[in-house]
């Protein structure tokens, strides 16, 4: 099905069952401890064994020698794997680094050995006997020492850096200037299932069960490292506990637990341990933004400036803070950068928002200040700079990279689309009057509690609406059981159920007469989950294959019944109606049942119309005065995402992306060694997330929206958009209670305390 004019009235528009609050139908699964996440699959393949990744002691350089003699020798060990037997190895297109190294050594704990044994504590027990020689070689692992070398590198596809008018002119110009500089931490996905993957050869054919959120990704990835047919691989992810774009790629739990089954021929199950996960897997990069804003004494910006610098392994990616800057405020003239510099740190990539989250969290405060500068309210001061089309969209260029989609040919670019639909200031309207902004004080640390100094902050949220093809295949049974396949993955998020909803509506079904499966490579190719473009894109290819089964069971209809009008056709509680005539669902799929499979293909709506989302957070925090301690006590966000295809599975997804927030403004921070190259902090006792006690009462409001443009469900992505702008909105409300202002995430005490204004 090709998706390339706006969406009309379907069969969506019921909302029978689509836009209601309905529970999670995998939620008794996990509640009970049933549902089979890959590293509990005993029941796939029997006569398991257990590997064990030993990664390298070094950032960078090479392995002399490796001897693996006493390791051999120890109780129950079956094989080991290294880069020497391994067989060759080719490098996957999501990979910066290589999964497997030696003998040269691209980052601190990459894998250089799996060992296999009979049980996990023999196989651990062995691997800390293999004994390693190495040369070490000199590392760049500052980013700020390395920020002078960084490099313009595009990113998804549109060029790294954008020009509009004469942003010098016009910034030396300004009535009032602001030209500060922001720095956000290297953080950790840090999600509750580690990387964990059982792997079984049968002959030549290869089945992964496996934490991963893009299925075919992964297929494809693990056929070019190994240098086999894609139709040679399954892989197998129906349950994930958590990826936050961590999972998006192959890892090497996934490689080794498929190389250490080939070598010891019988199935292999690897999990990564916590401490090897934030060096071994990826992480997103730390920044430093530099933001400028010009504006004239009524608040109009005139100039907007924004530069991001981060760092990555050779080949990587940038952390592009200042993607979002084209496209969220007005002004004539602007410029933005994002640029990389070489660190041979752990690869970074995908965390959850990547880009926008820590971009925000920089271009937020900036705003707030400028506004402060300005004498406005932060609010009024981001209305006034509202816009319906987008100030700068730098065309996109032709790329390599796999993530990249190339443009077609002679395809026409449009320098200031629209916007399909922005309700920007009405989500702070609503919001302001919800949360009690006007009870703010403008002026820093008047308002306390007893020892606490009360302050309230806001921040705007932007995220990218994304959609990208997506299949499904779908069967109705002669009992009139309906049942979904595509490869799609629920990590978390309740793709299960918004899947269900959707083909319940289309069919005039149940939901208990739905079943839903996913996560399998043998299913039809699915968007995947990601970049918040799983959701919208998923179930619009769930209504693609569902309306060309509607239309295979209405020709029968007409077959069985010549007045039958397929034209005015409904599906309700199981029938086919039309008229005066009905048929039983379940009576016209037959014995043999119905069986149909289709793909949403998007056409050019995304290019003639710039789709976002957007949002407005809110939070009011207390800092304690005499020890600087900060507590967040309430949250509030407002988002405008199209329509919302479940709120409660969308309400759950932003109050966890709003912790997050919480997270990477006041904790979270992968401590860099820079002697040595790694991050010290690599486990859950020293990389700090937040916990129950740290959270609020958080709420959220979703305004009555829908987006023709975006698809035939009129939906967008919500995911990410709760984390975009949520860490400024916390900075922004401990300046308001301290006047205290700190442009260095995470926002930890004794960046406050030296400067805190102690009353007694």
């Amino acid at each position: 099905m090709k998706f390339d004019t706006p969406a009309t009235n379907n069969p969506i528009d019921q909302l029978k069952v689509v836009g209601q609050p309905v529970s999670r139908i995998d939620g008794p699964l996990k509640t009970t401890g049933t549902a089979p996440y890959a590293y509990d699959r005993h029941d796939v393949v029997p006569n398991q064994a257990y590997g064990y990744v030993l990664g390298s002691a070094i950032a960078k350089g090479r392995i002399d020698s490796i001897n693996l003699a006493e390791a051999k020798e120890s109780p129950g060990v079956i094989a080991i794997v290294t880069a020497e037997n391994a067989g060759k190895l080719s490098k996957g297109d999501y990979n910066t680094a290589l999964l497997l190294g030696g003998p040269e050594i691209q980052h601190y704990h990459q894998a250089i050995a799996v060992v296999v044994a009979e049980t996990f504590e023999q196989a651990r027990s062995a691997a800390h006997l293999i004994h390693v020689n190495y040369s070490r070689a000199k590392g760049s692992f500052d980013l700020a020492s390395e920020k002078s070398k960084g490099v313009p590198k595009d990113v998804f596809g549109t060029s790294s850096e954008s020009s509009v008018g004469n942003f010098d002119k016009a910034f030396s110009t300004a009535k009032v200037r602001l030209d500060n500089t922001y720095t956000t931490a290297h953080e950790s996905h840090s999600m509750l299932e580690p990387h964990a993957s059982v792997a079984a050869w049968d002959g030549d054919q290869l089945t992964i069960w496996t934490s991963n959120q893009m299925i075919a990704w992964a297929v494809g990835d693990m056929a070019k490292t190994l240098g086999v047919a894609k139709e040679k691989i399954r892989v197998i992810s129906p349950y994930i506990g958590g990826g936050f774009g961590a999972k998006l790629f192959l890892r090497s739990d996934a490689l080794m637990a498929a190389l250490a089954s080939r070598v010891a021929r019988r199935p292999v199950k690897v999990s990564l341990q916590r401490a090897l996960i934030p060096n071994n897997t990826v992480h997103r990069s730390a920044t430093i933004q530099r933001i400028r804003i010009g504006a004239n004494r009524d608040g109009k910006i005139t100039a907007i400036g924004h530069e991001s610098w981060s760092g990555n392994l050779p080949g990587g990616g940038p952390e592009a803070g200042a993607l979002q800057t084209r496209a969220l405020y007005a002004g004539a003239n602007r410029m933005t950068s994002n640029r990389v510099s070489h660190l041979d740190l752990p690869e970074a990539n995908a965390m959850r928002a990547p880009n926008e989250a820590p971009g925000l969290a920089a271009l937020e405060i900036a705003m707030d200040e400028m506004a402060e500068k300005l004498d406005m309210d932060p609010i009024q001061f981001r209305i006034k700079n509202d816009t319906q089309i987008v100030p700068d969209y730098p065309p996109r260029p032709a790329s390599n990279d796999p993530q990249t989609k190339k443009p077609e040919k002679n395809e026409p670019h449009n320098p200031h689309p629209p916007f399909s639909i922005r309700q920007l200031s009405k989500c702070f309207e609503i919001g302001a009057e919800r949360f009690g902004w006007d009870k703010r004080l403008s002026k820093p640390g008047q308002l306390s509690d007893g020892r606490w100094m009360l302050g309230m902050g806001v921040a705007s949220a932007f995220r990218d609406n994304v959609v990208t093809k997506s299949a499904a295949r779908v069967i109705l049974d002669r009992r009139g059981h309906l049942t979904v396949e595509t490869d799609m993955t629920d990590i978390g998020t309740g793709s299960y159920t918004i899947i269900a909803q959707t083909a319940a509506e289309m069919m005039g079904l149940p939901l208990e007469k739905i079943t839903v499966r996913l996560g399998d490579s043998s299913f039809p190719v699915s968007a995947g989950s990601g970049g918040q473009w799983g959701g919208n894109s998923s179930t619009s290819g769930v209504y693609a294959a569902c309306l060309k089964l509607r239309d295979a069971i209405a020709l029968l209809a007409k077959g069985q019944k010549s007045e039958f009008n397929i034209t005015d056709a409904v599906f309700t509680d199981g029938f086919i109606r039309s008229g005066s005539h009905s048929f039983l669902l379940a009576e016209l799929a037959g014995s043999r049942g119905l069986v149909a499979e289709d793909a949403i293909e998007f056409g050019d709506l995304d290019k003639r119309f710039q789709q976002s989302t957007f949002g407005a957070h809110f939070v009011e925090v207390g800092v304690d005065r005499f020890t600087a301690e900060i507590r967040v006590r309430r949250m509030l966000a407002v988002c405008a995402a199209g329509r919302i295809l479940n709120p409660k599975t969308a309400r759950s997804q932003v109050i966890g992306a709003m912790t997050m927030g919480v997270g990477a403004a006041l904790m979270e921070s992968l401590e860099v060694d820079k002697r040595f190259g790694y991050f010290v902090n690599h486990d859950l006792a020293g990389y700090e997330v937040p916990v129950h006690a740290d959270i609020p009462h958080q709420e959220v409001i979703f305004l009555d929206e829908t987006d023709p443009i975006s698809s035939p469900m009129k939906a967008k992505g919500v995911g990410e958009l709760g984390i975009c702008g949520a860490a400024a909105a916390v900075a922004n409300a401990i300046y308001n209670a301290t006047g205290v202002r700190v442009r260095d995430y995470p926002i930890t005490l004794d960046k406050l305390i030296e400067k805190m204004p102690i009353k007694v």
